[in-house]
């Protein structure tokens, strides 16, 4: 089970009718916890770390609301451990040096400390190196908390020491459940059909469900949830999105393949989701133009026109207007004949500049623009093409060490067919010898 509690509010919480009704809704036992059985169920590994008292350092990563901080609290409560919260976007280097000299202070009375950083991805590199002697020395456990990556946002020396537990998001039965246990305590009944939506609409965040069922409850006279108040409640769904995160990149990435693996529905699908979200628009104008470059290339030509037209218009209209142009692109880009044989043949041209001596271009690609140039052989044996009948010649143009290598090899879809057939037609020609000259 995840997040908050499964039982309805004790006595305790009469008195707190105040406080925002996630924050009521906390267990206060491990059994009340529901969710995360990846890593709480039976024999799983945090379990057994909680129940043998063998706690280290470790990372909560995972999603908004998935129950992070409260599950912090309950490795305190359970290992009788003393429990100090640190926001990692409210304190800095005196802060945390402050806490740490509590926590060494507390050690030697024989207490142990957790210390819990929410946010833990926003502390910089100096902020986080003045932990880790404290978590060396055993002055502290540290529980960090993050949604981003904690393979980009901590520290190596801060990994190392710590054991790092993905949390996902919360299923749509397991938000019911906890819904329905808070009914009680904001004196509500409500059917099986507006508990789902509610946690269909949370997108697996507890804390955005209990908050949904509480705004819901202030417009539902007569003690029953109504649709009418549901709605309101909700207003528009907010997507799990962050510019400069992990799903940032997720998304794209998930939009590329979509395209690159002609789906037009999923392509549309992602697309969406990073308009919904907010994504800046020419962010996304210039990974189309990518795509077309990079999957489709000369297989289909325009499919590079459709997308620099896209972002024109993107740029022309703003949103919400220019929204429709990305679509077009991406349907487009979809449903286009795919290539990648010029990124390809890039990649080989690559290797071999940074592999292959930097040779001299050839004299005869030169041109001489002095006397002294032509004297010195600059521009000799260069034959001009448009001199011979079909505008090809058996000239050598690649330096000496390159010669008669072949880096584009058209693949036999869409246009690149007929391109691929005019290939081999001049490559026959440059392999006989160059015909006369006009």
């Amino acid at each position: 089970m995840s997040l908050f509690d499964s039982t309805p509010p004790g006595p305790s919480d009469s008195g707190s009718a105040k406080r925002p009704l996630a924050e009521r809704m906390r267990p206060e036992r491990l059994e009340d916890y529901i969710g995360q059985e990846h890593i709480l169920g039976p024999d799983k590994p945090l379990r057994r770390q909680i129940e043998r008292d063998e706690l280290t350092s470790i990372i909560l990563w995972g999603p908004p609301g998935v129950g992070k901080t409260t599950l912090a609290k309950l490795i305190a409560r359970v290992t009788r451990c003393e429990f100090i919260p640190f926001s990692a976007v409210l304190s800095g280097i005196k802060e945390i040096k402050a806490v740490m000299a509590d926590a060494e202070k507390l050690r030697r009375l024989g207490k142990r400390t957790i210390l819990f950083i929410d946010e833990i991805h926003r502390f910089n590199k100096a902020q986080q190196d003045a932990f880790l002697p404290y978590v060396e020395r055993g002055d502290i456990i540290l529980i960090g908390a993050t949604t981003e990556n904690p393979s980009f946002e901590v520290i190596a020396a801060l990994l190392s020491r710590s054991r790092v537990y993905a949390l996902r998001g919360l299923t749509v039965p397991e938000i019911v459940a906890l819904l329905q246990r808070g009914l009680p305590a904001v004196d509500l009944s409500a059917s099986e059909e507006l508990l789902e939506q509610i946690a269909i609409y949370a997108n697996g965040d507890a804390r955005q469900a209990y908050n949904t069922l509480e705004a819901a409850a202030a417009a539902s006279p007569g003690g029953e949830l109504t649709v009418a108040a549901v709605q309101d409640a909700m207003q528009r769904r907010v997507l799990l999105y962050g510019k400069g995160g992990e799903e940032h990149f997720n998304l794209i990435s998930a939009l590329h393949k979509s395209v690159r693996s002609s789906d037009v529905d999923a392509a549309l699908y992602w697309l969406v989701r990073m308009l919904e979200a907010g994504e800046d628009r020419l962010y996304i104008a210039r990974r189309l133009i990518r795509m077309a470059s990079e999957d489709i290339g000369l297989a289909d030509p325009r499919a590079l026109e459709q997308s620099i037209a896209a972002m024109q218009a993107v740029h022309f209209l703003g949103i919400p207007e220019g929204d429709l142009a990305l679509a077009q692109a991406a349907i487009y880009l979809s449903m286009a004949p795919k290539s990648d044989a010029a990124y390809r043949a890039m990649g080989v041209v690559r290797d071999d500049v940074q592999n292959t001596i930097a040779e001299p271009v050839p004299m005869n690609l030169r041109n001489a623009v002095t006397g002294s140039m032509k004297a010195w052989g600059y521009g000799e044996g260069y034959q001009h093409a448009h001199n011979f009948e079909n505008a090809v010649v058996d000239m050598a143009c690649l330096p000496p060490s390159l010669a008669g290598r072949q880096y584009y090899s058209p693949s036999d879809r869409g246009m690149e067919k007929r391109i691929a057939e005019r290939l081999e037609e001049i490559r026959r020609l440059r392999r006989r010898g160059a015909e006369t000259p006009k």
